[in-house]
C-alpha cells in the first residue's frame, strides 16, 4: 500500500510552462545570422521572465512545433503568477514574426498525496539536472476516481508507484492544473533512454489505475538544446 502520510515540502511551489512554438516562414527565408540573432535575443528575454528556462527541440518528433521552452518560477506570492505570465509574453512580443506559438500546458507543484517524502527520481525544476529527453503531456482522471473512498486510490496508486520505482532512470515531475487549464494535470518525465520510458509507460497500461485514465494526449516529446534555441540551426 502506498504510504498515507503527505510528503514534506521543503521548498517553495513552482509554476512550471511548456510552451510549444513553430517558426514562421520568415525565420526560415532568413539568412543563417539573421536567425541566430532572432532567437538568440528571444532567449535573453525568455531568461529574465523566469528562474530557469531550457529549450527543447520537437520537430520531427511532432510536427506542428519546433521548439519547446519549459520556464519555471518560484511562488510565493499570490501576485507572482500574472507577473511571470506578463513577462514571458513580453519576451516573445518582438519576435512574433519570426515565431509563432502553438500551444502551452502549466501547472503548479505540491506534496504529494500518495508518497511520504520526494523520491530521488522526482524532477527538481529550479536546480535539478536536465536529461538529454522531455516527455510531457496533459493527464484528466474520470470523474469515478474522485469519488473512490482515499484509501482504495491509495491502493491503486501503490501499484502505480511500484511500477515506476523498478525505473529509476526515469525522473517524473508532476505538476496540478485544476480549474487553470483543461487537464488536472501535466505529467513531466526525463531520461537518457527513450526505449526504457517506452517500456515503462507500457507497464503502467496494465495497473488498475489505467481504468481511470480519461485523456493522457497529446504527447509532446522533445530533445534538450543545452545552448538555448540557437542550437536548432546550428
Amino acid at each position: 500500500m502506498a504510504d498515507d502520510t503527505p510528503a514534506p515540502d521543503p521548498s517553495p511551489r513552482t509554476l512550471n510552462l511548456f510552451a510549444t512554438y513553430r517558426g514562421t516562414p520568415r525565420l526560415w527565408e532568413a539568412s543563417e545570422p539573421d536567425r541566430h540573432s532572432a532567437l538568440e535575443g528571444w532567449a535573453v528575454g525568455l531568461a529574465a521572465a523566469a528562474e530557469r528556462v531550457e529549450t527543447y527541440q520537437v520537430y520531427p518528433a511532432r510536427a506542428e512545433a519546433d521548439l519547446l521552452v519549459w520556464a519555471t518560477v518560484e511562488v510565493t506570492e499570490p501576485e507572482e503568477p500574472g507577473r511571470f505570465f506578463t513577462d514571458f509574453a513580453l519576451a516573445l512580443a518582438p519576435y512574433r514574426q519570426w515565431l509563432e506559438p502553438t500551444g502551452t500546458l502549466w501547472g503548479l507543484t505540491k506534496p504529494s498525496e500518495y508518497v511520504r517524502r520526494a523520491s530521488s527520481t522526482t524532477i527538481d525544476p529550479v536546480e535539478g539536472e536536465r536529461l538529454p529527453h522531455l516527455i510531457v503531456y496533459p493527464f484528466v482522471k474520470e470523474h469515478g476516481w474522485y469519488t473512490l473512498e482515499p484509501e482504495e486510490r491509495r491502493r491503486l496508486m501503490g501499484e502505480h508507484i511500484r511500477v515506476g520505482r523498478q525505473y529509476g532512470d526515469v525522473n517524473q515531475l508532476l505538476l496540478y492544473s485544476f480549474g487553470l487549464q483543461d487537464q488536472d494535470f501535466v505529467v513531466v518525465y526525463e531520461t537518457r533512454d527513450l526505449a526504457r520510458f517506452s517500456e515503462l509507460v507500457h507497464e503502467l497500461r496494465a495497473t488498475e489505475a489505467r481504468a481511470y485514465t480519461r485523456r493522457d494526449t497529446p504527447i509532446y516529446s522533445a530533445t534538450h538544446l543545452p545552448g538555448g534555441a540557437a542550437d536548432l540551426l546550428a
